[in-house]
């Protein structure tokens, strides 16, 4: 069994004549989503991968085997719907409810291409755009924090949802741009003097100064 804990995604620099004589690991894209995976390649060599987690796997990246040897990736045929539709328009629109299904969806310049489900190929019918049932190589968009296929469930969500916040704060900077501090100090320093006199020679003026200095800087003075 050869081990692989290497991945030099595309374009890797890698001169083409030792590409050519790589070995080839062909996979559908399911399989090209997993960092643990016991495979074939197509020489018969059996391979376990150890990648990072959340790799995902696209054609034409190589990897490294534990003695050295390069092996190339390859996106296997697999069972795919092939949409496309007379007008820019309706494949948006169809690109949008796809988007709202969270379905993993392969964009070209006038096609989209999804894993057969025939649940969504009736959906697409009745959008209007054209839909073809195909055995092809599928490369989905990658997500926008991190690879492609990932849902609540998954194990790296976890982990785009993290990067998805970060990204957040940097550009809402989650003290938004906190210059005050939560200081609230503005000049109401709220000296509340509610000079207490207790009957009419009673001049003792109660003067307990609770500091109240409420963690947010408010220094709220209640003066009784």
């Amino acid at each position: 069994m050869i081990k692989i804990d290497k991945h030099l995604p595309s374009p890797h620099g890698i001169a083409p004549v030792l590409v050519k004589r790589a070995v080839k690991l062909v996979l559908p894209f399911g399989d090209r989503s997993k960092s643990r995976l016991r495979a074939t390649l197509d020489n018969g060599n059996e391979v376990a991968l150890f990648l990072p987690r959340g790799t995902v796997l696209r054609g034409g990246d190589l990897l490294v085997a534990e003695d050295g040897a390069f092996v190339e990736v390859q996106a296997a045929a697999e069972s795919v719907l092939q949409v496309t539709a007379a007008d820019a328009l309706s494949l948006m629109r169809a690109a949008y409810h796809l988007g709202n299904r969270h379905t993993p969806v392969e964009v070209g310049r006038d096609y989209l291409r999804l894993e057969y489900d025939p649940v969504l190929a009736d959906m697409l019918v009745r959008l209007g755009v054209t839909i073809a049932r195909a055995e092809l190589p599928f490369e989905p968009e990658a997500g926008a924090y991190g690879g492609g296929h990932k849902h609540g469930h998954d194990a790296t969500f976890a982990e785009d949802y993290a990067a998805a916040q970060a990204v957040f704060h940097e550009h809402h900077g989650h003290d938004h741009g906190h210059d005050h501090d939560h200081d609230h100090d503005r000049g109401h320093s709220h000296s509340h003097d509610h000079g207490h006199k207790h009957g009419p020679d009673c001049d003792h003026d109660h003067d307990h100064d609770h500091d109240h200095d409420h963690a947010h800087g408010h220094g709220h003075a209640h003066r009784h």
